[in-house]
Parts: structure tokens; sequence; C-alpha cells
């Protein structure tokens, strides 16, 4: 059996819409929103993430044992996060604690772990 080609074999272009979604993305920041799932690709950055989603506020020790890490790795994530706007933080005598920096950061996530919970039952 041949196998089914995902492309399109002839080229057919809609002016109207190629037009219409260029100038959408000329409004927008694409550039800034790809760093936000850049710094997403990490598996440990995702896990701090899907951590403050459960619980609002996280000392940075905690989250170090959460995912496995030292306090220092922990840190640098944490820092990174912090730095693209998804998290924030505030310290209180020797301890810092860190947030998830506003519901869309909690939605995203929570909408990435609902998707994947899909994807792997239709497997």
């Amino acid at each position: 059996m041949p196998k089914e080609k995902d492309f399109c074999e002839v080229t057919c272009v809609d002016e109207e819409k190629v037009l219409k979604i260029q100038n959408k993305l000329d409004e927008e920041q694409p550039v800034e929103v790809s760093k936000v799932f850049k710094v997403l690709s990490d598996e440990t950055r995702v896990k701090i993430a899907y951590a403050l989603t459960i619980e609002d506020e996280l000392c940075v020790c905690d989250v170090a044992n959460i995912v496995g890490a030292s306090i220092a790795t922990a840190s640098h994530h944490l820092r990174l996060l912090r730095n693209l706007g998804l998290a924030k933080y505030r310290k209180v005598g020797k301890l810092v604690y860190y947030s998830l920096d506003d519901d869309h950061v909690k939605q995203l996530i929570e909408v990435a772990f609902a998707h994947q919970k899909e994807v792997a039952k239709d497997e």
C-alpha cells in the first residue's frame, strides 16, 4: 500500500487568508511567545511549573526536593522562569518563595498536561 503524502501536491494559496494571518502576526509578538515555550521545553522547568499549579507558592528548598535537584539548580530554573515572566518570588527572611506569575501561566501548564493525557489515552 503506498504511503499517503502529508503535503500539498499542487500549489494553491488563499491570498486573503494568508494576508489576514500575516497582518495579525505583525500585530503580535511571536518571538516573545516562542520564548515562553522555549523555557518550558525543559523537563525540570515543566515539573517546577506544574508543582506551582498544585501549590500556589513553594520555597526554593521545597522545589529542589520535588524535582530532585540541588538548591542551586532549582534556583537557576526558577530564575529562568522568573526572567521570562512566568514566575515571581518574594523573600521572607532567609527564605525565597516562588509562585506562578498569573492565572494565564497556570492555565497554560494545566492545558498542556490535559492535552498530554488525551494524547496518551489515544495511543
